[in-house]
């Protein structure tokens, strides 16, 4: 079967076309689905690439104010749920909006402006959503961080972004421990070259911090009878609504850029036309505000849509047990959850035969979607015939913001394949290029890179780097955005994703850059070289393995070393990069130029067969590496983390 013959079968064929050989076209009548202060007369500035560019907005407003002034203010907006904690909360469009603004008029009262940034330090909690939409209703600029990010990457973050105020908790909560923020925001402001001028701190009770001279209560704020409400401000389509950090290749951390205009467009058009989430319903991402996921689909997505959307505290096992998504599935009517393959296969580890999914009436489900690594087909399959719902990969990036390829459940498209991230998304011009940017015919794996322009709501480039920017992703291949990933296209044009083609991991759906994990493991005084891998993980997708060579006096035993250094990372990086193993090896396996052979080295740890690269150094050193496979003599001392 064709492709086109494929995508004829549903309305799906008719949105893409338009979406590509019409895109101007197609973006003004996707416009009109979110609220204008001024209506943009130009839709795309071909030039710089840029959507919307004479229009002006407010995100803010979209998400919350124009709900309630259509009088749904009174509806769900945000549920809170913390499997921590035990606290359960909803809060209305009417109430979300009034703390919002409360909360905009305590940054305005710190002297935040528009275009100041703000960075965000918090867990699961409400203040983080509220803080979110408090930075967009006036203009500031918002930098999440992941809660409880190791002291140096919280510094890296701050020292690019210069936020004029953090926003933290005093604590964030994991199963049977407290993690203490503030101790770990003052670090990283010891070691920063930026300094904010206020601390806002989200008091805790399970862990009260004492406050500097910097540091101002969130509550004592939020009460303060002298500071006003603020009301939403008039922004240009093209002004920067947030910074996302991603991993790097060189482990210096990479600032994506959203705008306000191309980004509340994309959003409200897909959760209607790839979620099928429109007013009243409820949608369940279960995944973290500090990736690119919670940003879109926890926090602003459902919103724009007027969904009730829920902010879960907790873990998919464990918070008490494999129940506690389909438990929340049942107590709020969940209609759409969306999470990571890594989540299903922990569930699916603990109840195969489905016991506690039966205890729950989960007759509101009318979708299960998945992203943030490949989803293996026995995951699929287990997930399909538990729920009974279409079961949806889907793919996409920090950098797009919204999915490349799916099967969009509100346009009635062709139904998913095991192994298959989907069909391309309208706006996106999938192609799989080689090495000489010549595109490839179905099957054959090769670069996957999407044609310019990009859609709204993409990446508008890297915060204060447009050299990076130009370097990283527009290089490469002439008229293309890089993705970074390897894959191939069927006959049918669904799209199939293998992996990376640098050396950014990916695990349990969280981005790590293995030269970031690397400077910390070289960084011990008894190493002389390492390198740090993505090996296959059948619930992560991939964990870290490191190989050290030795400094030649170094007298030390393997598995002391290896808890030091598994302690190292964990300090300098943070728990999810956690090191599955140590092994210490003779020499890295490298090119003639003096690369390591990471490619080789990840196949033969994952068990494959590595042809021997014609331009490899020493062939004795990749014997003796697979030597050491072999034996698998020094296991990390601690392979625990946090997924």
């Amino acid at each position: 079967m064709s492709r086109e013959t494929s995508l004829t079968s549903s309305s799906h064929q008719h949105t893409y076309v338009r979406s590509v050989t019409e895109p101007e076209a197609f973006w003004r009548d996707a416009a009109r689905a979110v609220d204008w202060i001024d209506p943009p007369s130009t839709i795309l500035d071909a030039t710089r690439h840029r959507w919307f560019p004479d229009g002006t907005i407010n995100t803010c407003f979209n998400a919350l104010d124009r709900h309630v002034r259509a009088g749904r203010g009174d509806r769900t907006a945000l549920v809170h749920d913390s499997a921590m904690t035990g606290v359960q909360r909803e809060y209305s469009y009417a109430e979300l909006t009034r703390l919002v603004a409360k909360f905009a008029g305590v940054l305005r009262s710190l002297g935040v402006e528009r275009g100041d940034r703000v960075l965000i330090y918090l867990p699961m909690v409400p203040e983080a959503v509220v803080a979110m939409l408090a930075c967009a209703r006036i203009g500031a600029v918002h930098s999440v961080v992941f809660g409880g990010f190791a002291a140096a990457e919280l510094a890296a973050r701050i020292s690019d972004a210069r936020p004029k105020v953090v926003i933290a908790a005093s604590c964030g909560l994991e199963p049977g421990r407290v993690v203490e923020y503030k101790p770990l925001l003052d670090q990283a402001l010891d070691g920063c070259d930026h300094q904010p001028d206020t601390c806002v701190i989200v008091q805790r009770p399970q862990a009260i911090a004492a406050l500097g001279a910097r540091d101002v209560d969130y509550a004592s704020l939020m009460a303060s009878e002298e500071i006003p409400e603020a009301d939403c401000v008039a922004l240009a389509a093209t002004d920067p609504l947030y910074i996302l950090y991603t991993s790097g290749t060189t482990g210096r951390p990479k600032g994506v850029v959203r705008d306000h205009g191309g980004h509340a467009v994309a959003l409200q058009w897909s959760m209607t036309h790839v979620y099928d989430m429109g007013p009243d319903d409820v949608m369940f991402t279960a995944s973290d505000i500090g990736w690119v996921v919670g940003h879109s689909y926890i926090v602003y997505g459902p919103l724009l849509a007027g969904a009730a959307t829920v902010l879960y505290e907790g873990k998919p096992v464990g918070t008490p047990d494999a129940g506690a998504f389909w438990r929340i599935v049942e107590q709020y009517g969940v209609n759409t959850l969306f999470t990571a393959p890594t989540a299903i296969r922990a569930i699916k580890r603990l109840d195969a035969d489905g016991e506690l999914r039966a205890r729950y009436d989960m007759s509101s489900l009318r979708n299960l979607f998945l992203a943030g690594e490949r989803l293996d087909p026995a995951t699929y399959d287990w997930a399909s015939e538990l729920l009974g719902v279409p079961v949806t990969d889907h793919w996409w990036q920090t950098e797009t913001g919204w999915p490349v390829t799916a099967s969009l459940r509100g346009l009635d498209g062709p139904p998913g394949r095991p192994a298959s991230s989907g069909l391309p998304v309208p706006g996106y011009e999938v192609h799989i290029l080689d090495d000489d940017g010549r595109r490839l015919p179905a099957r054959q794996e090769g670069s996957v890179c999407l044609k310019l322009p990009l859609p709204p709501g993409t990446l508008t480039g890297l915060w204060n780097d447009e050299e990076r920017f130009v370097g990283s992703y527009l290089s490469r291949y002439e008229g293309y955005y890089l993705t970074g990933d390897g894959g191939f296209v069927d006959e049918d044009g669904y799209v199939y994703i293998l992996g990376r083609t640098d050396d950014v991991m990916n695990v349990a759906g969280h981005r790590l850059s293995s030269g970031q994990i690397e400077a910390a493991v070289a960084s011990h005084p008894a190493v002389a070289e390492a390198a740090v891998i993505g090996a296959r993980h059948a619930l992560k997708g991939q964990v870290p393995h490191a190989f050290v060579v030795t400094k030649a006096d170094y007298t030390g035993a393997g598995q002391d070393l290896a808890a030091e250094l598994t302690a190292l990372v964990r300090r300098d990086v943070g728990p999810i990069a956690t090191l599955s193993r140590v092994d210490v090896v003779s020499g890295l396996p490298k090119t003639r130029s003096g690369k390591v052979l990471r490619k080789t080295m990840r196949q033969l740890v994952d068990g494959e067969d590595a042809p021997v690269p014609s331009t490899i150094e020493d062939l004795s050193v990749l014997d003796d590496f697979r030597a050491a496979l072999a034996q698998r003599a020094v296991p990390s001392a601690d392979t625990s983390d946090k997924e």
